[in-house]
């Protein structure tokens, strides 16, 4: 659904372009006070000053906002989610806050093994409807867009059902958030296969990724290349074949030692690398020079109790560096819009402005969609985040909490208050 709007008397906070913003310019924002952005049919025709929109008569087949003392920015991307799962692990929230580690807790049946028995146990309505869920509270909080990873069936059936709640939603005419599914079979070895890990990306590449892509059900193909999980070698070959399939690759990169993630996401001129906690100066400095998005996701670090990859110096060093919550079930119950704002700026080190973008066109960027969403200019979706507030410092200043007033998709208004 779309519509025709005109939004005036706004205070326009946005950065600027078709693709990633890098290093330095990540902190260049355009910000125009008294400005009107008109959307038609969904899409923005226009930028720029107030022309006399409070007059009457003045556009009558335009809903008109009146955006006076208030903020708009670019919908909010969640470049980086596991949305679509059945059951729950707040046992496991318990026992890490006794002490254990996550690595520790997976080894005992715990972690990725526990959502996928509890989602190769539910139904495709089941599943929607939990995911449905989580979309509302995304779009209260901003997000206008999400990635949705698959990853908790580990075997053919699931993981397309979970992709196919994807599509489905991503269908609805109501809808409040797009959809960007990313195929992630490789997030974990199903204990069917005993740890014989090779013969399980076998599989993958045999059996599963050729029914994603008949059924168009991703764009992306994901993998946890992590010590114990999935080597740099076995990635290396399962985003191979994706690519040749015609899925764009993405990386779980170095999130839990230093194994060599992002040089390798380099190489392959990956869409993004994610996590990156324990990323080397090496793959770092590899990453800013081929054009990976640094998707980095304070909110796991936060959860888990471990260090905060290193923005500042991602940034500083040449990258394009993405936010996302990384909603999951088990390392990251949230999808906190604020609180990742909070984070990236207090512990990350990144500017305000850094964030802002790291939230809307690099985000988008690293979902190959920086040509159409991310920024407020001609030719996007009308795609917007009214703050309750014409200051846009709000947004890591109050901590955790949430100063959105309407999200705006597509040039339709979902007042927040």
């Amino acid at each position: 659904m779309t519509e025709n709007l005109i939004i005036f008397n706004a205070r326009v906070v946005t950065p600027v372009g078709f693709s990633a913003r890098r290093g330095r310019e990540m902190g260049e924002l355009c910000i125009m006070d008294n400005a009107t952005v008109e959307v038609t049919d969904g899409i923005i025709t226009y930028v720029g000053t107030n022309r006399g929109e409070e007059r009457d008569g003045y556009y009558q087949h335009y809903w008109h906002y009146n955006a006076r003392g208030k903020c708009l920015l670019p919908g909010f991307v969640d470049s980086h989610t596991h949305f679509v799962f059945g059951g729950e692990r707040a046992e496991e929230f318990s026992w890490r806050l006794k002490g254990e580690s996550y690595m520790s807790i997976m080894e005992r049946g715990g972690g990725i093994a526990s959502t996928v028995k509890a989602t190769r146990d539910c139904n495709f309505i089941r599943l929607r409807g939990k995911a449905e869920g989580f979309l509302r509270q995304m779009s209260i909080m901003g997000v206008t867009t999400v990635e949705g990873k698959s990853g908790y069936g580990l075997d053919k059936e699931t993981e397309l059902l979970q992709l196919r709640v994807m599509r489905s939603l991503n269908h609805d005419e109501h809808k409040r958030v797009d959809i960007v599914s990313t195929f992630l079979g490789a997030h974990a070895v199903p204990p069917e296969y005993n740890g014989r890990t090779d013969d399980y990306v076998d599989f993958l590449i045999r059996e599963v990724m050729p029914a994603v892509v008949q059924n168009r059900l991703a764009e992306f193909c994901d993998v946890f290349c992590e010590q114990g999980v999935f080597s740099v070698e076995q990635s290396r070959r399962l985003l191979a074949a994706a690519r040749e399939m015609g899925l764009a690759p993405k990386l779980h990169a170095d999130e839990i030692v230093p194994l060599g993630g992002a040089e390798l996401a380099a190489e392959l001129s990956a869409v993004s690398a994610d996590h990156l906690l324990h990323a080397s100066d090496a793959g770092i400095r590899a990453m800013a020079d081929r054009g990976v998005v640094a998707t980095l996701l304070p909110l796991t670090a936060f959860a888990l109790k471990e260090p905060y990859a290193r923005g500042r110096e991602m940034i500083d060093a040449g990258c394009a560096v993405a936010l996302a919550t990384d909603l999951n079930p088990g390392s990251c119950f949230s999808g906190s819009i604020p609180l990742t704002f909070a984070l990236a700026c207090i512990y990350m080190k990144m500017s305000i402005e850094e964030a802002i973008t790291a939230l809307t066109l690099n985000g988008a960027a690293a979902l190959n969609r920086a040509g159409s969403i991310g920024s407020i200019e001609v030719g996007k979706k009308g795609d917007f985040v009214v703050l309750n507030t014409d200051n846009y410092h709000f947004l890591p200043y109050y901590v955790g909490m949430n100063c959105v007033h309407t999200t705006v998709k597509e040039g339709v208004l979902y007042p927040v208050l």
